[in-house]
């Protein structure tokens, strides 16, 4: 017998689960909800964590999701500091640390992701940093502050964000990375030839094609070794060696797990009335035509307001098109749309050197992702593009001409 029922679990403290419950009050459900999360804040946007907070321009408050009066005010249980240890679907009961169990009619999954550790020579060594939450930020803030040198491992976006970030405060940086050109991974060596060049003329160093080898240091690190030879001494490191998908839980459960949590188009998981959301949610995209997971905070909001929905007996497909946005500091500011698995074609509109343009990536003549640099309005029309299907195999010069209409297009 559980301890106490509730109408709605929510496990994970963060984005999914917190728009979840604001979408489940906001459609007026009366249902008692519990959400249960590892972190001892309330649920808050990561992105800071890398950009503004991580230079001392924002507080931890600014960063919550709903001020922590919210939950209490509109009937939603949050308990904090507090895994989910077990999960039995077919009693419908999780056993919560502490060892409450508690019954729930409908779950969602929300555990997000965890970095990817670099089991290398020296990794024992203090001063070696990853991040994903406020603590790891602070961390670094209070390394960097008495570096003269940090090194970051990794070239997407914690390495050349939290390259910024510091940079901008007076910290001097490298990135060395496994790839030849930075962000090249997601937006190609075009595109990302461009970001490189601007980290670059900002004071950043980048060594691509490096494998770390292991990092040097007596207690501290000090230094670290490529594979290929390079050593660069250096006060502090940060690592953004990626993520992975946390779908333990899911799968000590039962789930269908394979790359994160199974789910159907609807985001129900293998299990009715159990969803997924967020970085740990691998889903059928009725847009993409394939499984898709993204890991990214905007794409947990929407998840988590759509599985609200569908708890509550909408069952509509999730056909939202992905969208992603970094900064790098106040040098520039990225959004994608996507994301494109691959493509055939690259089509560059606007004007590169003056810092306003956009990169779309067609492949098979249709819009399979889009990058733009102060060019919002651009992203939109390749967004509808992409989620309709457009053919725009003759619109190619429409598309580059960066006075064109693109509404016309489709």
């Amino acid at each position: 017998m559980a301890d106490r029922e509730v109408d709605f679990l929510l496990i994970g403290g963060g984005m999914a689960s917190a728009h979840c419950a604001a979408e489940l009050r906001k459609r007026g459900s009366d249902g008692s909800v519990l959400l249960v999360g590892r972190e001892p804040e309330p649920p808050y946007e990561r992105p800071p964590v890398s950009k503004e907070y991580l230079r001392g321009e924002s507080e931890r408050a600014d960063a919550y999701v709903n001020p922590p009066s919210w939950y209490e005010e509109n009937g939603v249980e949050l308990l904090t500091g507090r895994n989910v240890m077990s999960l039995d679907t077919e009693a419908r009961t999780a056993k919560i640390q502490g060892g409450e169990e508690v019954g729930f009619g409908k779950a969602l999954i929300a555990t997000g992701a965890m970095v990817n550790i670099l089991r290398v020579e020296g990794a024992e060594n203090e001063g070696i940093h990853y991040l994903r939450a406020f603590g790891n930020s602070d961390a670094i803030r209070a390394d960097a502050e008495a570096a003269e040198h940090v090194v970051l491992i990794g070239g997407s976006y914690i390495g050349t964000e939290v390259a910024a970030s510091l940079s901008a405060q007076g910290t001097r940086c490298s990135i060395v990375a496994m790839e030849d050109v930075a962000l090249s991974r997601t937006f190609g060596a075009d595109a990302g030839g461009w970001f490189q060049s601007l980290i670059e003329s900002k004071g950043v160093s980048f060594h691509g094609g490096e494998e770390l080898e292991a990092f040097e240091g007596d207690g501290r690190v000090g230094a670290i070794v490529t594979k290929s030879g390079l050593s660069i001494e250096c006060d502090a490191v940060v690592v953004g060696a990626g993520v992975r998908a946390d779908a333990m839980l899911a799968q000590r459960a039962g789930l269908e797990v394979d790359d994160g949590i199974v789910c159907d188009s609807k985001l129900q998981t293998s299990v009715a009335g159990i969803y997924a959301a967020g970085d740990c949610c691998s889903y059928d995209s009725v847009v993409h035509g394939r499984r898709l997971r993204v890991e990214h905070w905007d794409v947990a909001m929407q998840q988590g307001i759509h599985a609200a929905g569908n708890m509550l007996g909408e069952d509509r497909d999730y056909d939202v098109v992905p969208y992603f946005f970094s900064d790098l500091a106040d040098w520039a500011s990225l959004e994608y749309v996507g994301p494109a698995r691959d493509w055939d074609e690259e089509v560059w509109r606007g004007d590169r050197d003056g810092g306003e343009f956009s990169v779309w990536y067609l492949k098979d003549g249709r819009v399979a992702g889009a990058l733009s640099v102060g060019r919002s309005e651009d992203l939109a029309q390749a967004r509808r593009m992409l989620a309709d299907g457009v053919d725009v195999s003759a619109a190619r010069e429409a598309i580059a001409d960066a006075g064109s209409d693109l509404s016309s297009i489709g």
